[in-house]
Formats: structure tokens, C-alpha cells, sequence
């Protein structure tokens, strides 16, 4: 018998890759009437100095984030997942979701896309890898 979650976070920033992580996620929430996490992260390292001191600049960056995440949470209400909830946080992705997201969330699964949208960090070996690395969770990364 497969085994099933309860409790499934999956990472999203828009690249290919994470989308189909979205799509593997919804679906796999679906079918284990799991409750599906979407979570994304505003990186502080894309501000200037300027913009990371700007406590406006940081609140209207993080507002439109959660507006953003909220359209792939009606995506997964759209697709039949009945229990989606989303969580936006600010950092290094892969740190951020490990040492803060996780611990907090307690999910079963994390699922992630091999690449991210980003610059040098977008191939795998660096944000998928550390999380699949030093998760305490199974990770599921999706190419």
C-alpha cells in the first residue's frame, strides 16, 4: 500500500520547476485528503540597502507575496484539495523553510522543484539540495 500524508508543504516561486511541484503537490494532497502548505519566500538578498530599510517597501513587497500565494491556494481549493492554507516568510528559501517553516508547520512531505527562478541558486545544488540535505521530512524534488 502507498504511503500517505497528512500533511503536505510544497514550495513556489513561479519557476517551472516549482510549478510542477504545485501540480505534484495539489494532486498528491488530493488523493491522500491531506492538508496541502504552499509557502513561498521573499529574499531579502534582492533588496537594495535602501529597500531593506524601507519598512513600507518590505510590507508592500511581502503584501503583494501573500496576494501571489493566495492565487496558487485558490488553484488548489479549484483543483479539490479541501484544506489549503499558505505561509509567506522572509529569508533564505532553503534555510527559511528548514529551521523556521518546518519546525512551525510540522508537515509530513515537503516538495519542492529542482530549480528556482533566481539567479545563480537557480540550479539544483544549491536551495533544493540544502533542503533536501538538512529537512528533518522526506523531500520530494520535482524536475
Amino acid at each position: 500500500m502507498a504511503k500517505t500524508f497528512e500533511r503536505i508543504l510544497v514550495g513556489v516561486d513561479d519557476s517551472p520547476d516549482a510549478l510542477l511541484a504545485f501540480n505534484y503537490a495539489t494532486h498528491q494532497a488530493k488523493r491522500d485528503d491531506a492538508e496541502l502548505i504552499i509557502v513561498s519566500v521573499l529574499e531579502n538578498d534582492d533588496m537594495n540597502v535602501y529597500q531593506a530599510l524601507d519598512s513600507d517597501y518590505i510590507h508592500g513587497e511581502h503584501r503583494e507575496l501573500e496576494e501571489h500565494v493566495a492565487t496558487y491556494q485558490q488553484r488548489a481549493f479549484d483543483a479539490g484539495v479541501a484544506r489549503v492554507r499558505m505561509v509567506v516568510a522572509e529569508g533564505d528559501p532553503g534555510e527559511t523553510i528548514v529551521k523556521d517553516v518546518i519546525p512551525h508547520i510540522k508537515p509530513d512531505l515537503l516538495i519542492v522543484g529542482s530549480e528556482s527562478k533566481k539567479g545563480v541558486r537557480r540550479h539544483f545544488g544549491s536551495q533544493a539540495a540544502y533542503m533536501a540535505k538538512y529537512a528533518p521530512i522526506s523531500v520530494l524534488v520535482i524536475r
